[in-house]
């Protein structure tokens, strides 16, 4: 795993949260709240995929959406039909065979993103 030092972990997970938001909208989705007005929750899930993702560099898309899925039950999360943080529910919590291709491809962007993203920066 490169040497990131955490404040650079953050500034990716920012940046990758943005991104998807980005991807939300231009795909007439529901978006994430920008980071500024995210839950802690989203903002620690953002963080934890680029460590996951730092730590798993070879790993395909599918593995990242594992990865979210286990976090996400182990939280208490369920599967719904919006998303809801109080509720603890996601239209996502399906395996990555079920998730739509805009889905599939969102999560390509997130590794790409992550791997062009976190390396040391200087």
């Amino acid at each position: 795993m490169p040497k990131t030092d955490d404040s650079d972990l953050w500034k990716v997970a920012r940046v990758m949260h943005e991104a998807v938001r980005a991807w939300q909208k231009a795909n007439d989705q529901p978006s994430s709240p920008s980071w500024a007005r995210a839950p802690k929750w989203m903002r620690e899930a953002s963080r934890d995929a680029v460590l996951w993702r730092l730590e798993n560099p070879e790993a395909a898309s599918s593995a990242q959406h594992d990865q979210w899925l286990e976090q996400k039950k182990a939280a208490g999360w369920k599967y719904g039909k919006t998303k809801n943080g109080t509720k603890k529910t996601h239209p996502m919590i399906v395996p990555y065979a079920d998730l739509p291709e805009v889905e599939r491809r969102k999560d390509a962007m997130v590794g790409a993103l992550i791997d062009s993203l976190a390396k040391p920066m200087k």
